[in-house]
């Protein structure tokens, strides 16, 4: 094998992937937990699909959307874990240069259509818990697609200079990637050129669009928070918030994670590299194996249906 790892060239055919950086013995290892955390997502996201297909009891906006969260997720497991694991097990570490700009594409405009849906199980929750006499008549079937539709062409045009602008960049130090997947910041850092541009943007992206979504979502529980503090008696309190108990917690496994990671990148320097890349890597996963059993062991007494998996 050539050692690409260290020519120099103008535009590279390929990538080199190199797993987790100080890990590499224990691969083999490393993989047993991740097949473990996919294995989950894809029975608990599938399993979601069929049983909100099945059962008529569950036609509604809040289960529309969380069957869109659901193909969210299997495609976020299946654009990176597959790479990942032949990495781990067989060694295959070479990536083509246009897979792996696909490969970007595909993690960053899913997990910004994550965010988008996350956004809109809130209006969801608003809607039920602050005007629910019109919740009916406001989140109908043709207006759950409408805002699925403006959720999936946001993200796809939001995220589509990431690949673009890498691609334009010129190569010629490196074309080994410390990382198991190919990442946007990752990728454009191996240019030999002044890529200003494509980190401005991936900031623009971070605060303007996800951060934009974070807002809206606080805005929406300000306004439920009221909603329940006026309601007469504290059973009536504790029953109507319960009915968002799931939806936050899906919050949580969403967004924490990823500020504490955006805040690692810029400001962890002297956090060990394995660390680093480990993080990341596992939060790829964390939120779609984490989602099915929320809202499979979680029931919402405002919705008129069961738990998932009950």
């Amino acid at each position: 094998m050539s050692d690409s790892n260290t020519t120099y060239f103008t535009n590279p055919s390929t990538f080199i992937l190199l797993g987790i950086p100080g890990l590499e013995a224990a691969h083999v290892w490393i993989s047993i937990p991740f097949c473990t955390m996919f294995t989950i997502a894809l029975l608990g996201n599938f399993a979601i699909l069929f049983i909100v297909k099945r059962e008529l009891s569950l036609h509604g906006p809040m289960y529309y959307f969380l069957c869109m969260l659901a193909v969210t997720d299997l495609v976020l497991c299946m654009s990176t874990l597959p790479k990942m694991l032949s990495i781990f097990w067989f060694n295959f570490r070479e990536i083509d240069f246009s897979e792996c700009l696909t490969q970007m594409y595909f993690i960053h405009c899913f997990l910004t259509m994550e965010s988008g849906i996350i956004v809109a199980m809130a209006f969801d929750r608003y809607v039920a818990i602050c005007d629910p006499l019109r919740h009916s008549t406001t989140l109908t079937h043709p207006v759950v697609a409408k805002i699925g539709l403006a959720v999936v062409l946001r993200s796809a045009i939001v995220i589509l200079p990431y690949p673009i602008l890498a691609r334009r960049w010129p190569y010629c130090r490196t074309n080994v990637i410390p990382q198991p997947y190919c990442a946007h910041i990752a990728v454009v850092e191996l240019a030999c050129a002044d890529i200003r541009v494509s980190s401005y943007y991936g900031l623009f992206v971070q605060f303007c669009v996800i951060g934009l979504d974070a807002f809206f979502i606080v805005v929406s529980y300000i306004q439920i928070l009221r909603a329940i503090l006026s309601l007469p008696t504290k059973d009536a309190r504790l029953k109507t918030f319960g009915t968002c108990g799931s939806h936050l917690f899906v919050i949580l496994a969403f967004y924490i994670p990823g500020l504490f990671i955006s805040l690692m990148h810029r400001f962890g320097q002297n956090v060990p590299l394995p660390i680093q890349i480990l993080i990341p890597t596992v939060y790829l996963l964390m939120p779609p194996m984490l989602n099915p059993i929320i809202y499979g062991v979680r029931t919402d007494p405002g919705q008129a249906a069961p738990a998932l998996y009950s």
